[in-house]
């Protein structure tokens, strides 16, 4: 008989790393190594999955809406809320007793703070796609700073009480795992590559590259302060940033500093790995992340990363001096001393991009799935 896994997720309509890792894992567990995958809604029910979903994987939408909190007075959308809740738990209860899945899994959205008051039978898994320093770090311009840090040590508290629960807790960094010190039923499990380029950088073109949002969390203002210093040194590179999001601000930024002939801010593209093969040397200056996806897609292209040692992912996905180049966090001037590095030398540059190329291997959805299996099967096993 099929192992049944229901996935517990808000939507699928969003193109944000969490659908996306999401749908790559269920896809595969659900094609590959022939698990009965359901994954349970909560929002976006008449829209489209953004990413591409097995025809095998069943969708069921409780219709709940949460997305209609976003724009009410903050006494309405906590009225309002606690009322999906309720909803959310009684259409969920009966939703995991109708289809009597072997395993459930909660991203750590909201069924997270009941999921283990639901007795179906099934094991519950949690999986958090963010690291613990920057999870429920609740902030509120209309409520002063010392409200805050109380409600977010409160709102922590009663996480780590649900997640104490919980059979597994599953993190994406080994990093991440030593920062929830109160958990003993931890388990790391990276990010699966989303993709594995056919085609390779040669790392010849003068072209620097950096993907994300722009969004303060990415640190472009920062990296756009480093290739200040570059271009000084090296007027005859570029850099391009792949994004959209908070323009106006950096756009102000790169005019204000000039270095418009040499510092671009693109548009997201659905090609991003030619990008990627198109440049020579990746920079990630996130100062927080997950994980850091967008290094081991660069990696995959064979591509070089100089990346901040930020909070959490980047030290578990480069091998420093090896595959890439790590850096003091937030640290300016030794980003763009770095980055320096690798244009002044080529042969670095180059062989740093080969050894990339092997060592993200690793994370391949055929690698990273085997050790969801064998998770599963483990669980299972101690179930028996």
């Amino acid at each position: 008989m099929r192992t049944k896994i229901a996935y517990c997720i808000p939507s699928l309509y969003y193109p944000s790393g969490m659908e996306r890792v999401v749908t790559l894992k269920a896809n595969y567990l659900a094609d590959i190594l022939n698990y009965d995958i359901t994954i349970i809604l909560t929002d976006g029910k008449d829209k489209k999955p953004y990413y591409e979903l097995s025809p095998s994987i069943k969708i069921i939408n409780l219709d709940i809406n949460y997305d209609e909190l976003y724009g009410k007075s903050l006494i309405k959308k906590i009225s309002s809320y606690f009322c999906k809740q309720y909803l959310f738990k009684k259409k969920l209860n009966s939703t995991l007793h109708k289809i009597k899945p072997d395993i459930t899994i909660s991203t750590l959205r909201r069924e997270i703070n009941f999921i283990n008051s639901i007795q179906d039978g099934s094991l519950k898994v949690g999986e958090i796609h963010f690291s613990k320093a920057n999870y429920r770090d609740f902030k509120n311009e209309k409520i002063l700073s010392i409200f805050q840090k109380i409600i977010a040590h409160f709102w922590m508290s009663k996480l780590i009480k649900e997640l104490k629960k919980i059979d597994t807790f599953v993190v994406l960094s080994h990093e991440d795992k030593l920062k929830w010190r109160e958990l003993e039923n931890i388990t790391v499990i990276h990010n699966p590559l989303s993709f594995f380029s056919e085609k390779t950088s040669d790392c010849n073109a003068k072209q620097v590259i950096a993907v994300g949002r722009y969004v303060p969390q990415k640190g472009f203002d920062i990296l756009i302060n480093a290739w200040n210093i570059v271009s000084q040194k090296h007027p005859e590179w570029i850099l391009r940033i792949y994004g959209d999001g908070m323009r106006k601000e950096l756009e102000e930024q790169i005019y204000s500093l000039r270095i418009s002939n040499s510092c671009f801010l693109e548009h997201s593209v659905s090609n991003i790995a030619d990008k990627y093969c198109e440049s020579s040397i990746f920079v990630l200056s996130s100062r927080y992340e997950g994980f850091g996806m967008v290094i081991t897609e660069a990696m995959a292209c064979g591509v070089p990363a100089v990346s901040f040692a930020c909070p959490c992912g980047p030290k578990d996905i480069i091998k420093n001096g090896i595959d890439g180049l790590l850096v003091e966090n937030g640290n300016i001037q030794e980003l763009a001393d770095k980055i320096c590095y690798l244009i002044e030398h080529e042969d670095v540059r180059k062989e740093m991009g080969k050894q990339a190329r092997i060592n993200v291997e690793r994370f391949k959805i055929e690698n990273i799935a085997m050790k969801w299996k064998e998770l599963f099967d483990s669980l299972l096993d101690s179930k028996k």
